[in-house]
């Protein structure tokens, strides 16, 4: 089994807000990974107050629909961590794909902050498509421009 220091480690990775967009992934990622639709379940997909961006969290009997980017390496994933920021922690989950139901562990972002106020109803990927993709891409390239001068503190 390789370790996660080993460069040839391959992860799979459960997406299900911005990075269901292949256009968000490829900025990230230079590449649109190959993916599975895949569900996890017994976790809910909250909408967050001032936030266009999505978080999930346990919660019985929910599911939330997703997919899954396969092959995703250590690089990779080193820029998933910090897109996600420390709202976030990435866990290891169980989710089940749909074309084959076979159950895949996987790494998920999950909201770190498990008594939100802030979190309330469900997000809609179609609804963010329509509304913020555009205004998402571009904080996204912002991030992108900010992760390649790492030199550039971010001090204001």
């Amino acid at each position: 089994m390789a370790s996660a220091s080993n460069p040839q480690s391959l992860f799979n990775v459960f997406v299900y807000g911005s990075l269901l967009a292949d256009d968000v992934v490829r900025a990230l990622l230079k590449r649109v990974p190959p993916s599975s639709p895949a569900i996890l379940h017994n976790f809910h997909r909250f909408s967050i107050k001032g936030c266009v961006y999505p978080a999930i969290l346990p919660v019985e009997n929910k599911k939330v629909d997703g997919k899954v980017l396969s092959g995703i390496t250590v690089p990779e994933l080193d820029i998933l961590d910090k897109f996600e920021d420390v709202e976030y922690e990435r866990k290891t989950v169980d989710v089940s794909l749909m074309d084959s139901s076979d159950t895949l562990m996987v790494e998920a972002y999950i909201w770190a902050d498990q008594s939100d106020p802030n979190l309330f109803g469900e997000w809609d990927f179609e609804e963010w498509e329509r509304l913020h993709k555009q205004s998402f891409m571009k904080m996204t390239m912002e991030f992108l421009e900010e992760l390649e001068q790492p030199n550039q503190s971010g001090s204001i």
